[in-house]
């Protein structure tokens, strides 16, 4: 077992990184940057709102539907963050919204009141800069490094806050030197009180796929996977069914723009549904136990922080394929597997899924996590029977932390300049 203030640094992070949010971050980051703006200019009508952001944030706010609305992309979610936005909230800073702010929203949109661009010369991918300004005045906001870590305010010429220079990292805490070794015997042994906090995820997400199955939202593939054609002529009546469809149908409902919570990971909701809902459904299916369940769930989120810490936040790499690696471990684990065949299934998943390009958060992403999740059972299956990708294989090697590092690496350095042409498509489409 970990010492105590080990065990104590790591729930912390966990703490940190595994948060409710409602709706798609990047947007929803956003409308908390303008929320901010516009209290620190004490004006919940600025006559101008000016969105300058990082290409990643441009590139997974275009497409997503914003909660509460109907409406997709980022004017109404600026205009909303303006009127009645909460930056108290953090993620769920538009958890107050009505259908009459929805109209005010719109109205404020047709003043040609908002303008939204790419910010030029920067090299940190989430960064969204708002000015706000009425009567005279001008408030700015910055946030840098994290969905929600702000790293300056300004009024006029007076600075409240100027943190640039750390802007690493989300909320300024010190990220701790994690490795897979030391993610399992956390999740394997720490007493089992000081973790059950992370049942919460289940709640929320297990919560946002029923309500989802239950109504009509995104491409509804979570539906179609438990419809009659989909189960009795193709995919069956079994764990590998559900685990499909309700990880499916959380996203569905998410990347539509329900007002419905769900508890992300590393600054991503789809993050944490993949983290998720796999391993909630192998263990009810299977009857595992309720400490089975925590400590599974426990190794499934740390892993994606994990991994995340070298990969980035945001990056050209699809979030499905670190978050179903998390879930892959979990399973493994509630599957009787010890470290070897997590391991194991780490690298099973990273030899299969490295390279899915994120092109921007919309309804799809659900196509996306469901190939994920498929793998994730795949690959633990796999690492159950002994078998694993070997060092000879394309970029794994026998050290599992050092095949994290080759995915990492590609996703955040190798694949920059397919993101830029990612944007360019997406941003030279007809449809826009």
């Amino acid at each position: 077992m970990l010492e105590k203030s080990e065990r104590e640094q790591i729930i912390a992070l966990i703490h940190q990184e595994v948060v409710p949010a409602i709706g798609c971050t990047e947007p929803i980051a956003v409308a908390l940057c303008v929320a901010k703006a516009s209290e620190i200019l004490k004006n919940r009508h600025p006559q101008r709102i000016t969105a300058q952001l990082s290409a990643n944030i441009l590139k997974n706010a275009m497409g997503v539907g914003i909660p509460g609305t109907d409406m997709i992309g980022l004017p109404i979610a600026i205009a909303l963050g303006a009127l009645i936005g909460k930056s108290e909230y953090g993620l769920e800073v538009l958890k107050d919204c009505t259908p009459e702010a929805v109209e005010e929203g719109k109205k404020l949109i047709d003043t040609q009141a908002i303008q939204i661009s790419l910010k030029e010369g920067i090299e940190e991918k989430l960064y969204i800069e708002v000015c706000c300004e009425a009567d005279g005045n001008k408030a700015t906001a910055i946030i840098s490094g994290g969905h929600t870590h702000f790293v300056y305010e300004s009024l006029n010429d007076e600075v409240l806050l100027n943190i640039q220079s750390g802007a690493g990292h989300e909320g300024g805490e010190t990220e701790m030197e994690l490795n897979l070794r030391k993610v399992f015997e956390f999740a394997t042994t720490t007493p089992i009180e000081e973790i059950r906090f992370i049942l919460e995820a289940k709640r929320l997400n297990k919560s946002a796929a029923e309500r989802s199955l239950a109504g009509s939202y995104g491409h509804e593939l979570g539906k179609t996977l438990r419809s009659s054609r989909s189960e009795q002529l193709i995919m069956g009546n079994n764990t590998f069914t559900h685990i499909l469809s309700y990880t499916s149908a959380a996203c569905d409902a998410r990347m539509a723009g329900a007002m419905i919570p769900v508890m992300s990971n590393s600054g991503s909701g789809n993050q944490g549904i993949a983290a998720t809902l796999p391993v909630v459904v192998y263990a009810e299916d299977n009857q595992k136990t309720e400490e089975e369940l925590i400590r599974a769930l426990t190794l499934s989120h740390l892993t994606v922080i994990y991994i995340k810490q070298s990969l980035g936040r945001l990056s050209a790499l699809c979030g499905c394929v670190v978050a179903a690696t998390g879930s892959s471990c979990g399973i493994t684990y509630l599957m009787g597997g010890g470290y070897e065949q997590v391991a194991y299934a780490v690298k099973n998943m990273i030899a299969n899924l490295t390279g899915i390009i994120c092109d921007g958060a919309k309804p799809s992403c659900a196509l996306k996590l469901t190939s994920g999740v498929s793998t994730a059972v795949l690959s633990a299956i796999l690492a159950m029977e002994q078998k694993c990708v070997t060092a000879v294989e394309g970029i794994i090697e026998d050290d599992v932390d050092l095949s994290i590092r080759n995915l990492t690496r590609i996703g955040s350095e190798g694949m920059n300049e397919t993101d830029k042409m990612v944007l360019d498509i997406m941003t030279h489409k007809h449809c826009y």
